[in-house]
């Protein structure tokens, strides 16, 4: 009697088997090939508080009761001098880490770009909170900026994520706190009661803020010819963060001579940074892949 492995049960049993250990093996060799370093913020206490007392929870996704902030610090094998933070979104009160921040870790480093996630503390109404933890982790990335081999620090960030991205580049209190560029996907940008993202709005400084705060964190209103460049992405039919965040920036930015870099799509809505399905995926990837070169050719 002739056993013939390719076409019994077995057969097939053992050829799945196999494939999914290569699978396997594939992923963990390039989780191998990335060296990634942590960081936890404040050891010797945040200068703020946050006043949020429930336990942390949530998944590899995202998170929810931030109250100690993490920085994933991923390195490429060959650095060619650019390093970014990423601040994830999620509406000020969740911190989407998966899918807005180590999911482009790969492509970063690749790119020989230093990729850092940052897992800050949610505000809880307390504005300076997320703030405080992005000039930590700009602290310590400076730290080690020889032995990761950076001369440029950049800033990201996601929807409410943009927002606190875009209030760390055009808040900066002394040159030790600017950014060098900055990186804005479907923005929150302004707190302007027309086009702003309510939700995003209230959870960073609560439901009835004086009208100076309110103006403090329309970052379109505080960009100066110090504001350093920015590459924006969004969709016209974002239907959560009205494209015009965006567009205000962006005219706001070229009003004071900065260099912008601005791609509106069609379609997409919001949230599609972490979607591989989006139509343009490999569109703005292109795009900010060639923008980052220009930065590293300088």
């Amino acid at each position: 009697m002739t056993f013939d492995n390719n076409n019994t049960l077995l057969g097939i049993i053992m050829r799945k088997t196999f494939l999914l250990y290569i699978l396997m093996l594939s992923s963990a060799m390039l989780t191998a090939q990335t060296k990634k370093e942590v960081f936890s913020l404040w050891h010797d206490g945040a200068p703020t508080s946050n006043e949020i007392t429930a336990e942390e929870s949530g998944n590899e996704q995202f998170v929810v009761n931030v109250t100690k902030p993490v920085l994933t610090v991923y390195l490429p094998e060959q650095p060619k001098g650019l390093a970014v933070i990423a601040c994830p979104g999620g509406s000020y009160c969740q911190v989407w880490q998966g899918t807005e921040g180590h999911n482009m870790a790969e492509w970063y480093t690749s790119q020989g770009i230093v990729y850092a996630v940052l897992k800050y503390r949610l505000p809880n109404a307390h504005k300076e909170v997320p703030l405080d933890d992005v000039h930590e982790a700009m602290r310590i990335m400076k730290e080690h900026q020889n032995e990761y081999g950076f001369t440029m620090l950049g800033i990201q960030g996601c929807s409410a994520g943009g927002h606190l991205a875009a209030t760390a580049a055009t808040h900066h209190e002394n040159e030790a706190q600017r950014f060098d560029f900055q990186i804005l996907f479907y923005p929150v940008i302004s707190f302007d009661p027309a086009f702003t993202h309510t939700p995003s709005r209230e959870n960073l400084i609560g439901k009835n803020a004086a009208a100076d705060i309110v103006e403090k964190y329309c970052n379109e209103k505080q960009v100066t010819r110090d504001t350093p460049p920015a590459f924006i992405a969004a969709s016209s039919d974002d239907g959560l963060v009205p494209v015009r965040n965006s567009i205000e920036y962006y005219n706001a930015l070229v009003a004071n001579g900065v260099s912008a870099s601005m791609h509106l799509y069609p379609t997409g809505g919001h949230g599609w940074f972490g979607n591989t399905n989006f139509h343009y995926a490999n569109v703005w990837k292109e795009e900010l892949r060639l923008w980052l070169e220009q930065l590293i050719a300088k």
